[in-house]
């Protein structure tokens, strides 16, 4: 079996469709049906079970991936020159949140890129969850601690979120000093159906009964409709802080507290550049402690 056969078959594994697996890896999906097809043949077993959701795997394919997500973290390791150089050289994928990776790794990648000029990073900042166990990042920031996968996860900072409006909203509108009158306000959030955690339902915690007349599954796109006098958001203080046309408000009746959790890829927390960008993620954090 050669390794481009496993390369193969492991991007399968983690994207399920053939479409997104080749657009990943620059191949026509019935090509890639085809070598799927002789890999099963050439080892004697059903690696995919072929559904209306994609290829999942079979146990035999959930074994073989095991294996080969074993080598693959050998062959990711090569270029790793050892814990102090600054000659390291090599990608890593880092997931995020929208919001925590637009507003804050990404600023600080400036710096790490000039320390480390070697690697390579992949920001993954999205309206949804990046999956380290099915690889689609080497190290994700999450909004639970997982239960469950084969990742190093370690608590990366609490944070609070505010209820905001811009300073020309509360000009034209005047002060809102209860909470009994956000009902004659537009409130902006997250699109019901396609919220991805139950952490971002912050309205039935803390505004049961109210729900958003905007809607966005972005929360740069909350912000800065937000910013542009549409209505009141609830906001991440270490985004909303950032803009000094913002303005929060309630401050005493309405906050949501959350923490970001740091996951790493099992196979690869030991390598020297994956170490290298998760510590400098969590020391930026603790530095900037204040602004969450």
């Amino acid at each position: 079996m050669n390794w481009d056969d496993l390369k193969l078959f492991l991007v399968v594994s983690r994207q399920q469709k053939l479409d997104l697996a080749g657009a990943v890896l620059h191949q026509d999906p019935t090509t890639l049906s085809r070598r799927l097809r002789r890999l099963e043949a050439d080892i004697g077993q059903t690696l995919f079970e072929r559904t209306r959701r994609g290829h999942v795997l079979t146990p035999e394919g959930e074994a073989l991936a095991e294996r080969a997500e074993a080598i693959e973290a050998i062959t990711l390791g090569i270029g790793d020159t050892g814990e102090g150089g600054r000659s390291l050289v090599g990608k890593v994928r880092l997931g995020a949140t929208e919001g925590f990776g637009t507003a804050f790794i990404a600023p600080i990648l400036a710096q790490f890129v000039k320390e480390w000029p070697g690697i390579e990073i992949d920001l993954i900042a999205l309206s949804g969850l990046v999956s380290v166990p099915k690889r689609e990042a080497d190290m994700s920031v999450l909004l639970t601690r997982p239960k469950a996968g084969r990742m190093k996860v370690r608590k990366l900072t609490d944070y609070s979120l505010r209820l905001y409006a811009s300073r020309d909203y509360l000009a034209a509108r005047g002060p809102i000093d209860t909470v009994d009158v956000l009902s004659d306000h537009r409130l902006i959030g997250y699109v019901d159906d396609l919220i991805y955690s139950p952490q971002l339902r912050y309205f039935d915690e803390v505004l049961p009964g109210l729900h958003p007349g905007l809607s966005s599954p972005s929360i740069i796109a909350q912000l800065e409709m937000t910013r542009a006098g549409s209505g009141l958001c609830i906001l991440p203080k270490f985004i909303a802080n950032r803009h000094a046309d913002l303005v929060p408000i309630l401050t005493d009746a309405i906050e949501v507290n959350r923490s970001f959790w740091l996951a790493v890829h099992e196979d690869l927390a030991d390598l020297a550049r994956i170490k290298v960008l998760s510590e400098y993620v969590v020391q930026k954090v603790r530095a900037r402690q204040d602004e969450f």
